[in-house]
């Protein structure tokens, strides 16, 4: 199947599957608020729903599907999505992303279900620190999930950490080190300005070019791994053979080659993070319509999309968090554990 593609010839091939907009955690990157306006029960798709909206996007060029939330682990019984997605011929990656928290007693019915690859969030190792940047404890059930991911047989194992200038930033190599004895993959993430990061300030980010020189002074010179993918992060290779990524999306967008876009849970579907317009599907779905029309609602929203919202974020001169706490009560689509980072 040939995928369609965008105003900038970017094919729609990566779909970020939001399972629900609730978290158990409040990291001050995402959540950084402790109550907001949750979606109501009623308007949260189905796991028949979804699955049936991930087979049209398959029909125009999706391959990939991760899961995403909110923390997807909160939807009750999501290795039963997980089995009705696995079969689907088309999807040659299916991925999730979880904190971690409740990982280590879902594990095993994840991967017996057919879920290929798992993202953690780890971006610390000290539980003062967890709970600073999450309001929550809990450091030692995300450990004990990464654990027992590795047990039940995720051998491509990523972590993900999003570095914050003065909060975790020193924990740099330590978080190399952890990743390296558990035989997974770090990528390091700029802290992002878009959705519920209202306490977002510039100075805050760690930059790609910074973490590079970091790195460097403590491993020695660091190679690139020239790769042709429209994965987020760049790769890179120490010394020793220790493979981690940068995932650069402040500092150095990689607008001109995203293939991804996102379905939130009560069916809306953005072509970008930081769009604040999307395509309301399950409406569609719920008033009949077929799996042909879904398919042309999905490539007509694709075949107009010019967004380039990282990099336009980097051009403003005087840039602070993408949309205030007052604007996100208004439309609380724009944040970012609604449409599923």
């Amino acid at each position: 199947m040939t995928s369609i593609l965008d105003t900038l010839g970017r094919p729609l091939a990566n779909l970020r599957l939001s399972v629900t907009d609730r978290c158990n955690l409040r990291c001050a990157y995402c959540m950084p608020e402790e109550d907001y306006a949750w979606l109501p029960k009623k308007s949260i798709l189905s796991f028949e729903e979804i699955a049936r909206l991930v087979g049209v996007f398959t029909t125009v060029g999706v391959t990939k599907v991760r899961i995403t939330g909110g923390e997807p682990l909160l939807r009750r019984e999501l290795s039963n999505l997980v089995r009705l997605l696995a079969v689907h011929p088309r999807i040659d990656d299916l991925a999730l992303t979880t904190n971690g928290i409740l990982l280590a007693e879902q594990a095993r019915a994840l991967r017996s279900a057919g879920l290929k690859r798992i993202t953690v969030s780890l971006d610390t190792l000290k539980p003062a620190v967890f709970r600073e940047l999450a309001k929550r404890d809990g450091l030692e059930h995300v450990l004990a999930g990464i654990r027992a991911a590795r047990d039940a047989g995720f051998d491509a194992l990523k972590l993900d950490s999003v570095m914050i200038r003065g909060t975790n930033d020193a924990e740099l190599c330590d978080l190399l080190e952890f990743a390296k004895a558990e035989r997974a993959e770090l990528r390091y993430i700029e802290y992002m300005d878009v959705g519920g990061a209202t306490q977002w300030r510039a100075e805050q980010v760690v930059s790609r070019a910074e973490l590079l020189t970091r790195l460097a002074e403590r491993y020695g010179p660091i190679e690139p791994l020239r790769e042709i993918s429209s994965a987020p992060a760049e790769r890179f290779r120490l010394s020793d053979g220790t493979v981690f990524g940068i995932i650069a999306s402040t500092t150095a967008p990689f607008c001109r080659s995203c293939d991804r876009s996102r379905l939130t849970a009560d069916g809306m579907w953005y072509r970008c993070l930081y769009a604040t317009q999307g395509t309301n599907l399950r409406d569609a779905l719920r008033s009949g319509a077929t799996d042909a029309e879904l398919a042309d609602l999905v490539t007509q929203g694709w075949r107009s999309r010019a967004d380039r919202g990282a990099e336009e974020r980097l051009a403003e001169h005087s840039r602070g968090a993408f949309a205030p706490r007052e604007e996100l009560v208004k439309n609380p689509h724009l944040e970012m554990h609604k449409r599923g980072g």
